[in-house]
């Protein structure tokens, strides 16, 4: 494994106001992706995962914290200074209806990074390229001057994950990339994506609720439970030796293909704890790369 910290989170808060109260939806979040890695970031809906996603691509401006990105702190930086990080930080979004514009053509879609950024000035070499993109994951050089509603979900994803990677970036947010997706073409997409990381040299935050398809793609997996990491562990380590009792009960929640087996699992129900004296635990290390918040 790399030991090359490519993302630093140290400490990140996010709160929304809404009619006089506060949400918490990011509550003093750190952890480290290092260069190569996938870091799966998982949790229910309402975890706050995806807000984690949003403040890394300065989509959020955080409400505290910190977040470097190959030793640069992003937070400090206003939007002109950020523009060489949003060409190698990039985000494949959860929806790839409302990601893609419907009125340009494929060629345009994936083009368009390119333009901001200045990559190509001519445009033979602008459409040999995006030809090129295309071929990589799974579809075709006659594809370029179609529109997105002439595609399926999945190659909907296909041509949002080519313009992702359009611009050559170091570091992608896969924001749940499949669960729009139907399951047939959830494992198709999901090895693609660990193709190209290992043909590009790719880093991922790959944020989902599947688990068993986060244990598949992630060397790393952090479990989100209302806006704080409870569980930081390698990928085999977590599903193998679950500590913290939210980690537990979202393995439980696991389908399993056998009935049998299914019905000798018995769920395990996470309640929440009770505030006592107020405090919150910290990630604390319990075995080596094994991090639990937990009294």
């Amino acid at each position: 494994m790399n030991e090359h910290i490519m993302v630093d989170v140290r400490n990140l808060k996010k709160h929304f106001t809404k009619g006089g109260e506060v949400l918490k939806a990011v509550d003093g979040v750190s952890f480290q992706i290092r260069k190569g890695e996938t870091f799966g970031l998982v949790g229910e809906s309402g975890s706050g995962k995806s807000t984690v996603g949003r403040c890394l691509i300065r989509l959020y401006d955080y409400t505290e914290g910190e977040v470097f990105f190959d030793g640069q702190n992003l937070s400090k930086l206003r939007d002109k200074q950020l523009k060489p990080f949003r060409r190698r930080i990039q985000t494949i979004f959860q929806d790839p209806y409302s990601s893609l514009n419907p009125s340009m053509s494929v060629l345009d879609l994936i083009g368009e990074p390119m333009d901001i950024h200045g990559i190509y000035k001519k445009a033979d070499e602008r459409k040999e390229f995006v030809a090129g993109l295309l071929e990589k994951v799974g579809l075709k050089r006659e594809h370029l001057y179609r529109y997105p509603h002439e595609f399926s979900g999945g190659q909907r994803q296909r041509i949002s994950i080519a313009r992702a990677l359009s611009v050559r970036p170091d570091f992608v947010v896969c924001d749940e990339p499949i669960s729009a997706l139907d399951v047939s073409v959830q494992a198709q997409v999901v090895n693609m994506l660990e193709d190209l990381q290992a043909e590009f040299g790719l880093t991922y935050l790959f944020i989902a609720h599947d688990l068993s398809m986060v244990r598949h793609i992630s060397d790393r997996i952090g479990v989100m439970y209302r806006g704080r990491l409870v569980e930081v562990a390698e990928s085999d380590e977590l599903y193998d030796n679950p500590l913290h009792p939210y980690t537990k009960a979202l393995l439980s929640s696991i389908p399993i293909p056998d009935p049998r087996a299914a019905n000798e699992k018995m769920a395990v129900k996470y309640e929440v704890p009770t505030a006592g004296d107020g405090v919150v635990p910290e990630l604390r290390e319990v075995s080596p790369g094994h991090f639990v918040a937990d009294h």
